[in-house]
């Protein structure tokens, strides 16, 4: 595959592995790992790579288990070209790489409300391709559009009806990698607006396994939600409710274990496969659906050959 690939600016790796570079810290190597100089960098890679070769856009890997098999194609990892942050107004214009939690406090800096984000694992790309919320804002009541590069290299705006916004889940185009977008929210009192982020993290660090290796909430929540990803409370049922009626809170399977703390939260205790993780995953599928009748639909990202 090799000479199959165009000239790079930026760092381009074969075989490079990929468990150091998610959260869960397990999985295989990527065929190659392309790190592009900047978004020319990138767009010019795109366009000049063979149609057949497969391309997965990943962010700093905190919502996703990489298989033990590894991906075949090129993974695409943006770096520090990629997280720039400004404001303007009540809009705040963000790199796909630039960190949640920092676009979170460099808004409230300017007096703009977006601390939702504030204790979202992950950044802005996949922020805006899993419509990623919490406490009862998203990232589709905030949007106003990003910037792709295409599959093809060619840059496409997409603005908020074409993003087609769901429950954790969006309709970016097949291939797509974000480079930029752009949020907007409302006004505030910064030095406010910083209180009720620590008052966000104080709430999360007490019922949730943050010093643990996990990926986040493992299961959507399974019930009752509108096409711009916003909850019905008249069906808002919890995904961690239905783990823990089952019985399964605190469940192991080899090095993988659903957490003590937040039933929700799957967790490498140390030394835990891919194949571990996504095998206990799927014993808690089954055993919920027959207990509750429920089928849980992943919220973590599973991609690679096992």
């Amino acid at each position: 595959m090799t000479e199959m690939l165009p000239p790079v600016r930026g760092t381009l790796t074969p075989e490079r592995p990929l468990a150091d570079l998610t959260w869960l810290r397990v999985g295989g190597p990527a065929e190659w790992l392309f790190q592009p100089a900047d978004v020319d960098d990138l767009s010019a890679f795109l366009a000049a790579l063979p149609e057949d070769v497969s391309v997965f856009p990943m962010g700093v890997g905190s919502n996703l288990i990489v298989r033990d098999g590894g991906i075949r194609g090129v993974v695409i990892r943006l770096g520090r070209g990629f997280n720039g942050i400004s404001v303007a107004g009540n809009r705040v214009t963000a790199g796909a790489a630039a960190l949640d939690a920092h676009v979170a406090r460099k808004a409230a800096e300017a007096g703009v409300d977006l601390t939702f984000l504030r204790t979202i694992p992950g950044a802005m790309g996949g922020a805006v391709r899993m419509n990623a919320g919490c406490y009862g804002s998203y990232t589709a009541d905030h949007f106003i559009q990003a910037t792709v590069v295409m599959r093809d290299g060619s840059f496409r705006t997409i603005g908020k009806d074409e993003a087609g916004f769901g429950y954790r889940s969006s309709a970016l185009p097949e291939g797509a990698v974000i480079v930029e977008a752009v949020l907007e929210g409302e006004g505030g009192d910064p030095e406010a607006l910083n209180a009720r982020m620590e008052e966000q993290l104080a709430k999360r660090d007490a019922t949730q396994p943050v010093k643990d290796r996990s990926a986040g909430s493992t299961f959507r929540n399974p019930a009752g939600y509108s096409s711009t990803g916003r909850a019905d409370d008249v069906h808002d049922l919890k995904a961690w409710t239905l783990i823990d009626r089952a019985g399964l809170r605190g469940h192991r399977l080899g090095g993988a274990q659903m957490s003590e703390k937040h039933p929700n939260f799957l967790i490498n205790t140390g030394g835990a496969t891919a194949a571990d993780l996504e095998g206990l995953g799927e014993y808690v599928r089954e055993k919920v659906r027959a207990e509750s009748g429920h089928d849980l639909q992943w919220e973590v990202i599973r991609i690679g050959d096992r």
